[in-house]
């Protein structure tokens, strides 16, 4: 097997873990803030990328 890996397997890995810090951080500040502003913002993020 060829050692380097192809770039967009690359550029899909990194954006899953950026995907998952921003989630964890949302978690964070749903607790922080008492779930008043952070779940309005969730589902405009939501909305806009189309899975």
């Amino acid at each position: 097997m060829p050692q380097m890996a192809p770039l967009w397997w690359e550029l899909l890995f990194l954006m899953t873990l950026i995907m998952y810090m921003m989630m964890s951080m949302i978690m964070y500040f749903n607790k922080k803030n008492k779930m008043n502003k952070v779940p309005k913002m969730i589902n405009k993020n939501t909305k806009s990328m189309k899975w």
